[in-house]
């Protein structure tokens, strides 16, 4: 490995610890690299690769994507879900936590957004869990370690980010999340279900056929938006960036003209939240692909590959390592920033061990995702404690118990690849 690779890697590594931001300590390893390596004349070349990897077209989803979450966030849409789940299932042991889960589940289809839905159903469903008696650090944990699901279940803006640094179709990232962030909410609910049982927690009295077809006439709006999301997606109709325009337009008509919950004035600040999250997701892919670039220019994921292919037996010993690894550094590292800075390396070492790019994406966003929800640094954790007023290492210990469950859907993703590949499979190209 060259001297211009080793600080490339190197220096990237010191800036993150010294906390220089991460769009400047990719910017400055590469301007280290190149200077390095005596070919400070590259710079306009790298320059050129900013901006083209800001141009590309698959980007313009991650704006619409946030953007119709944060319609249906503030407008109104979450109480709605929450009403909905309950009718379904709060006669049932557990029936609180279940609705929660359901609740976030349900979001998920919607936002696009982990913080997002812990926020909307955390919010709502923290009061109601500690009101009937479950603990509050329980209570706190639940809807963050749920809300994960906000990024597996389509549409997900960290599954376009990572289709754009990889080279993978993002409407096939998309659709591979489905079966896994269902399977993750089950069985979730089902841990639920356990610890309700145990303790002997209240339920509601009965399930009444009335007030489900009651508040699914309420929710039914909101419900169709992953039906628009994803049929359209699944059957050609809507490239991953026009599902994400269908569905910030659908999000607008219901919150403006069918719910009413939402003025200029709040379009207006939903339209700032947006506009601010999109451009630093964009800022941080266009110093990436400058980085990605370094990274193929000076060979160092096929070195990796090399080194990994003599020294690791199997894929299946490849994926484990990984997924500790990543595990391990979603607990510190925002998950955009992993996205950004490994999935250049990881990637094309998993297809040279023959793994599907596909399953791998959905591996690698989602255990990265669990980050969001296990302590320190988690963000789900953050809000949680914003709703409760618990800490952060009191809530994370109930949450680390339900990612124990997001960990068994990964484990079985990565021995089952068809969960992960299935409907990507055969969705119309």
């Amino acid at each position: 490995m060259s001297t211009a690779a080793i600080v490339l890697i190197v220096s990237v590594i010191i800036f993150a610890v010294l906390g220089v931001p991460l769009v400047w300590s990719l910017v400055l390893a590469c301007v280290c690299s190149v200077a390095a390596g005596g070919t400070l004349d590259a710079l306009p070349i790298l320059v050129q690769r900013m901006f083209a990897g800001g141009l590309q077209y698959s980007l313009l989803a991650i704006f619409f994507f946030v953007l119709a979450g944060a319609i249906m966030q503030y407008g109104g849409l979450s109480k709605r879900l929450v009403d909905f789940a309950n009718s379904l299932v709060g006669h049932i042991s557990g029936g609180a936590s279940l609705v929660c889960v359901i609740a976030c589940t349900f979001f998920a289809a919607i936002s696009g957004s982990a913080v997002a839905t812990t926020a909307a159903i955390g919010g709502i469903m923290y009061p109601e869990l500690k009101r009937l008696g479950y603990p509050e650090d329980y209570a706190a944990a639940l809807p963050a370690a749920a809300g994960v699901l906000g990024v597996i279940i389509p549409p997900s803006v960290l599954f376009i980010l990572y289709g754009n640094v990889a080279s993978v179709s993002p409407g096939k990232l998309l659709m591979a999340g489905v079966i896994p962030g269902l399977m993750g909410a089950f069985f979730i609910c089902i841990m639920c279900y356990v610890f309700a049982k145990r303790k002997s927690y209240p339920r509601n009295e009965g399930f009444e056929a009335k007030v489900v077809i009651k508040t699914l006439k309420d929710s039914i709006w909101a419900l169709l938006m992953p039906i628009i999301i994803l049929g359209g997606i699944y059957t050609g109709i809507f490239t991953p960036t026009e599902s994400g325009v269908a569905a910030a337009a659908y999000g607008l008509i219901c919150a403006t003209v069918i719910y009413r919950d939402m003025d200029l004035a709040l379009f207006r600040r939903v339209i700032k939240e947006s506009c601010r999250t999109t451009a630093n997701v964009m800022i941080l892919c266009m110093a990436a692909t400058s980085f990605s670039y370094l990274l193929t220019i000076y060979q160092i994921p096929a070195t990796l590959s090399r080194f990994l292919i003599a020294n690791v037996s199997n894929r299946y010993m490849f994926m484990i390592g990984v997924i500790i690894l990543l595990l391990f550094l979603g607990m510190f590292m925002d998950v955009a920033a992993s996205i950004l800075i490994l999935a250049p390396m990881l990637a094309p070492v998993a297809v040279a061990f023959g793994i599907d790019p596909i399953q791998f994406g959905l591996i690698f966003v989602f255990t990265m995702a669990i980050g969001q929800a296990t302590p320190p640094f988690g963000t789900n954790l953050f809000v949680a404690c914003g709703y409760s007023g618990r800490s952060v290492m009191s809530i994370g210990k109930h949450s680390l118990v339900f990612c124990s469950a997001l960990v068994l859907v990964i484990l079985l993703c990565m021995i089952f690849p068809g969960i992960s590949t299935l409907l990507p499979g055969v969705m119309t190209q």
